[in-house]
C-alpha cells in the first residue's frame, strides 16, 4: 500500500482494478505509437536510423516519461513520441532542409532543457492558468473531435478521396467495417454501464478481426532490438545557427501547445480542474512532459509528450499515478511481445477514439454562447483542431481569436497581460515561420 501511496493512491477514493483497467485501455489506444513512430522514421533509415532502434527508443521513450508522470505527478496520463513533431522531424528537418538526424535530436534534446526552465520559473504554467475559462472548455471539446477524427481516420471510415479532401470510406467491408461493429459493440456496453466496456471492445473487435485477415499474428516473442545505433548521437557544433534556433522555436511551439490542450482537456474529462479553472499539480506534470523529451532525446525519438488517449483510461476512472504506471508497465511488456501487441489493428482501437471523444464534447455545455465575445473564439479553437489536424493550431488561432475580438470590442478587462503576449507571439509565428 505505500508504494500506491507513492502514486497518489488513496483507497477511499480509488480502485485499484478500475486504475489497472484505465492504464490498459490507454496503452491499447495508443499503442500504435510502437508501429507508426518507427513507420515514419524509415526514410531515414539509409542514414542511420535503424527502424528496430526507433521502435525500442519510443518504447523506452514511453516507459520512462510515463514512469515519472505516475510517480512525481502522480497523474493518469501517459507519454510517447508525439506524433506530428515525428513528421517535422523526419520531413522537414531532415529530408526538405536537409540536416542530420544528429542536428534534430539536438533540437529536440535543447527544446526539452528549455521547457524543464520553463517549467521552473512557473512560465508554463502561468500560460495554462492564463487561457480563459470558456477557452478551456473549447480545448476539451475540440481535442475530443480531433481524437474521434483520428479513430475514423485510422479505421478507413473517412478517407481523403483526392477531389474533396475528405469522404466517406468503404465502410461495407474492410477495416471500416470492422470498426463500425467494434463501435456498436463498445456503445451498447458503455449504455449497460458495463465495467472496462472500451478494453473490452478493443480485444473484442481485435478477435473478430481474425477470420477476415484484419487482425494478423507474426509470432509471439522476438527479441529487443539494440538501442545502440541512436543512443546518445548528438550533433552540437551546430546548435548556434540560425536554423537551429529556428528548428527548436518550431518544436518548443508545438510541444508546449500540444501538451497544454492534452493537459486541460484530459483534466477537465477527470474533473481534476479547480473551480477557477486553474489545474492542481499541473507544474509536476508539465515537468514530468519536460523530463521525458529529454529522455527520448538521448534515446533516440522525436519529442515526448502527453498523449491525448489518456483521456480513454480516464473516461474508464483512472485518476492516479497507478494508471499511467500500468501504460508503462505495458509498454515495457510490449518490448519483449512486440508482435502480439502490434496485432491490435487501428479499427480496433478506433472505436474507443471515437467514444472518447463523444464523452470529451460534453464540456461544450459550459461556454457561453450567448456571449459572442466567448463562444465565436470557442467556436474557432474547435473547429480548427480536426480540420487542421492540429492542437496547436486550435489553440493559437482559437487565443488570437479571443484577443482581436475582444480587443475590437473594448472589453479590454477580460485580456489579461499573458493573452496579450501569447496572441502576439502566435501571430508573429504565423508571419515569420
Amino acid at each position: 500500500m505505500s508504494f500506491l501511496k507513492v502514486l497518489g493512491f488513496d483507497p477511499a477514493k480509488h480502485n485499484v482494478k478500475t486504475e489497472i483497467v484505465a492504464g490498459i485501455t490507454t496503452f491499447l489506444t495508443m499503442a500504435y505509437i510502437l508501429a507508426v513512430n518507427p513507420d515514419i522514421f524509415s526514410a531515414l533509415e539509409e542514414m542511420g536510423m535503424p527502424k528496430g532502434a526507433v521502435f525500442t527508443a519510443t518504447a523506452l521513450a514511453a516507459i520512462v516519461g510515463t514512469l515519472v508522470m505516475s510517480i512525481y505527478a502522480k497523474k493518469p496520463y501517459a507519454l510517447a513520441p508525439g506524433l506530428g513533431l515525428n513528421a517535422f522531424f523526419v520531413y522537414t528537418v531532415c529530408l526538405t532542409m536537409g540536416y542530420s538526424w544528429q542536428f534534430a535530436l539536438t533540437a529536440v534534446l535543447i527544446e526539452g532543457i528549455i521547457f524543464i526552465i520553463l517549467t521552473v520559473t512557473n512560465v508554463r504554467e502561468a500560460i495554462i492558468n492564463a487561457i480563459p475559462k470558456s477557452m478551456k472548455s473549447a480545448v476539451s471539446a475540440g481535442i475530443g473531435l480531433f481524437i474521434a477524427f483520428i479513430g475514423l481516420v485510422n479505421a478507413g471510415i473517412i478517407v481523403d478521396d483526392g477531389g474533396t479532401i475528405i469522404n466517406l470510406g468503404t465502410i461495407t467491408s474492410g477495416p471500416a467495417l470492422l470498426a463500425i461493429v467494434g463501435l456498436v459493440i463498445t456503445s451498447v456496453m458503455m449504455i449497460l454501464k458495463v465495467p472496462g466496456a472500451m478494453l473490452i471492445g478493443i480485444i473484442v473487435t481485435a478477435i473478430i478481426g481474425i477470420p477476415f485477415g484484419i487482425t494478423k499474428f507474426d509470432g509471439v516473442v522476438s527479441a529487443v532490438p539494440s538501442v545502440a545505433p541512436i543512443f546518445c548521437k548528438f550533433e552540437f557544433h551546430n546548435i548556434l545557427t540560425w536554423d537551429m534556433i529556428i528548428v527548436v522555436f518550431t518544436f518548443l511551439f508545438i510541444d508546449m501547445f500540444d501538451t497544454i490542450g492534452t493537459v486541460i482537456g484530459v483534466s477537465k474529462k477527470a474533473n481534476a480542474m479547480n473551480p477557477d479553472g486553474t489545474i492542481p499539480g499541473v507544474k509536476k506534470v508539465l515537468m514530468a512532459d519536460a523530463v521525458a523529451t529529454v529522455w527520448g532525446a538521448i534515446c533516440g525519438t522525436s519529442t515526448t509528450t502527453t498523449y491525448v488517449e489518456s483521456a480513454s483510461g480516464v473516461a474508464e476512472g483512472g485518476r492516479t499515478g497507478l494508471t499511467s504506471f500500468t501504460v508503462a508497465i505495458c509498454f515495457a511488456i510490449a518490448l519483449f511481445f512486440a508482435p502480439v501487441f502490434l496485432a491490435i489493428p487501428s479499427a480496433a482501437t478506433a472505436p474507443a477514439l471515437i467514444l472518447v471523444g463523444v464523452m470529451m464534447m460534453s464540456s461544450i455545455l459550459d461556454v457561453d454562447f450567448n456571449d459572442f465575445s466567448e463562444c465565436i473564439p470557442a467556436y474557432i479553437c474547435m473547429i480548427v483542431m480536426p480540420l487542421a489536424y492540429s492542437i496547436s493550431d486550435g489553440i493559437m488561432l482559437g487565443l488570437i481569436s479571443f484577443v482581436v475580438l475582444n480587443a475590437l470590442t473594448g472589453k479590454f478587462k477580460k485580456i489579461s497581460v499573458m493573452m496579450w503576449i501569447l496572441a502576439i507571439l502566435f501571430i508573429l509565428r504565423y508571419i515569420l515561420l
